[in-house]
């Protein structure tokens, strides 16, 4: 299977409310990505915050999720918005920025991603509408539509404000973070995602969210987050980082004489 125009995107999926659950890829291998993207994931998350990626290892990476038919998704270090209009141009079908905080952050999130006279995106997706298989004119006809912007929620500050920040025009979804938001809500004491707090938390950003008309998603630790995320509400999913899951499949596997 390989990605194409006539294939639904992630935000056309998204927005009829499928749940896509991605994988998260940290190790800036694209064939990992692939086999990532060929083991039945719908989309793989390629990691620049905290994962490995950099921009040589996201433009072969996006290629190769592509090549597997799932979506690409990338999430961008905090405050990189060059890199965001980059990301997109190499074909990622989503971006992830973190600790958006307030409108203005919102807002310079949209700049990077949105064409005019939404945002500021300059020209220049050539490999994108390559991959899609599309002229470059078709390519901007839709890319506002079908190119996603979500805005990581991990503070009390992006809390106060999230009403705000979902109401920015181009914003298409939050993504949750649970792991820093326990870090802020308990001012630096513990790093406990799957606490009452945190969980009570993420349902009412999803509830807030999904009454706001866009998308929520989050990251989830074990298999039973991700089962509790979608009864909260959220569609977007990532559950599954690649060294995580190679360094448990490695220890089954060195153990079968035990």
């Amino acid at each position: 299977m390989t990605a194409s125009s006539a294939s639904p995107s992630l935000a056309e999926r998204l927005r009829r409310d499928e749940t896509i659950v991605t994988a998260w890829s940290s190790l800036a291998v694209p064939l990992l990505a692939e086999a990532l993207g060929r083991s039945g994931y719908g989309a793989v998350t390629l990691d620049m915050q905290h994962g490995q990626h950099d921009i040589a290892s996201v433009r072969e990476g996006i290629a190769a999720t592509r090549l597997s038919g799932a979506h690409s998704v990338v999430r961008t270090p905090v405050d990189d918005f060059a890199s965001v209009s980059r990301v997109l141009d190499f074909g990622a079908e989503a971006v992830i920025m973190p600790m958006v905080n307030s409108v203005d952050d919102a807002l310079a999130l949209v700049g990077a991603a949105k064409y005019p006279p939404m945002g500021a995106r300059s020209w220049g997706p050539h490999r994108a509408a390559m991959l899609k298989g599309e002229s470059p004119a078709a390519y901007l006809a839709g890319a506002n539509r079908e190119t996603l912007t979500l805005a990581m929620i991990e503070t009390p500050a992006a809390l106060e404000a999230l009403d705000e920040i979902l109401a920015v025009d181009g914003l298409d979804g939050v993504f949750v973070g649970p792991g820093d938001l326990s870090l802020t809500l308990s001012g630096g004491a513990e790093v406990v995602p799957g606490s009452d707090q945190v969980q009570t938390v993420a349902a009412d950003i999803a509830a807030r969210t999904r009454a706001a008309g866009k998308i929520a998603g989050i990251f989830c630790n074990a298999a039973k987050d991700a089962r509790g995320a979608q009864k909260m509400g959220f569609r977007f999913m990532a559950h599954g980082v690649d060294m995580s899951l190679l360094m448990e499949a490695a220890g089954a596997a060195s153990a079968v004489l035990d």
